[in-house]
């Protein structure tokens, strides 16, 4: 568990429904795209748990739970979801320079 306190808001992780998280809300309500680079390099390194560089479907379906104790994982259909919108090279994760792609592309 990371306390990274825009990530550890009730408000930004509040939805326990099955394939109802909605990444774009979610970076909004989280404010994530006013962030520094510091602090989006940081959430990219927490999220990317074995340090590869990239984020892979493993990594990103547990996600929430980093953050919250307690978070419900994410579906595959909204895993899936999530990787796509910011997958640059189209193969199946996010890699390092395309962390910023998880604050910018999100909210587009």
């Amino acid at each position: 568990f990371h306390k990274i306190s825009f990530l550890s808001s009730s408000d930004c992780i509040n939805s326990t429904a099955p394939n109802s998280f909605c990444h774009k809300k979610f970076f909004q309500l989280c404010g994530l795209s006013s962030k520094t680079p510091k602090e989006v390099r940081d959430v990219f390194q927490i999220i990317d748990e074995d340090n590869s560089g990239y984020i892979e479907e493993s990594e990103l379906k547990f996600f929430l739970q980093r953050f919250v104790p307690g978070a419900r994982t994410l579906s595959e259909a909204e895993t899936k979801k999530f990787i796509s919108a910011a997958d640059d090279n189209s193969d199946g994760r996010i890699g390092a320079d395309g962390q910023y792609l998880i604050s910018d592309v999100m909210l587009e």
